[in-house]
């Protein structure tokens, strides 16, 4: 009799550790907060076009909204694979701009960024990705970053420093991911130098920018990514 008590005990133990943070999510996403939507969360930085919106049921125009996202790229990673903007689809994304090199803030920001991977690299590792795009890409070749990505214990299922064209990638970093209002032909003497993180939705939008230099502002970064993940969670189920 006491066996099968003891038994029922450990059925029981593992039940309420397996539902109740479920149950804790639920009563989070669903009655403490009934009103999370995914665009509502954060701000939506970039252009917005407002657009005319037939309704199929009714027929009736409404206002929608076009929102700016990150347009096409193609570059390659510490392991030599090529990411393109279609990587960005389905993942929160963590995305800055560095250089291997970097004797000032690129060390601060390159361990903020295994903080945040430490702290998704489990429960939300098919949630989240980061991405650090390499401003001196003539030296950062993928030989040099998958160096970079060793000495930082960087995670390459995770996160991809990406290295390619120059002039390509700072029209990407002003253009797309809008890290700096500086202009520049990304020629010779054109640098880009920013302590910016940026959160990238599963749509591609830009959701926030943060300082990569400081602990507190990437905690800041960290709680809202796990909102962007709750809202879709409240959204899509998933």
């Amino acid at each position: 009799m006491d066996k099968k008590k003891r038994k029922l005990g450990f059925y029981l133990a593992v039940i309420i550790i397996a539902v109740v943070p479920l149950l804790f999510l639920f009563i989070f996403v669903k009655l403490d907060h009934p009103d999370i939507r995914v665009d509502s969360l954060l701000p939506i930085y970039g252009e917005k076009k407002p657009i005319e919106v037939a309704e199929s049921r009714n027929g009736k125009i409404k206002i929608d909204t076009i929102y700016h996202t990150i347009p096409r790229f193609q570059l390659v990673n510490q392991l030599g694979d090529t990411i393109t903007n279609k990587n960005l689809s389905g993942y929160v994304t963590i995305v800055d701009f560095f250089y291997t090199s970097c004797p000032s803030i690129c060390i601060d920001m390159t361990k903020n960024l295994h903080a945040i991977q430490e702290r998704f690299s489990e429960k939300d590792k098919d949630k989240v990705r980061i991405l650090s795009i390499s401003v001196d890409p003539g030296v950062d070749n993928p030989q040099k970053l998958l160096e970079y990505a060793y000495e930082n214990d960087v995670n390459s299922k995770m996160w991809n420093l990406l290295t390619g064209d120059k002039v390509s990638i700072y029209d990407l970093a002003r253009k797309g991911f809008m890290v700096t209002a500086t202009e520049g032909d990304g020629g010779e003497n054109d640098f880009i130098h920013s302590e910016k993180l940026m959160i990238i939705d599963r749509e591609k939008r830009i959701r926030g920018y943060y300082d990569g230099t400081s602990a507190q502002s990437t905690d800041a970064l960290i709680n809202d990514v796990q909102k962007l993940l709750a809202g879709y969670i409240r959204e899509y189920g998933s």
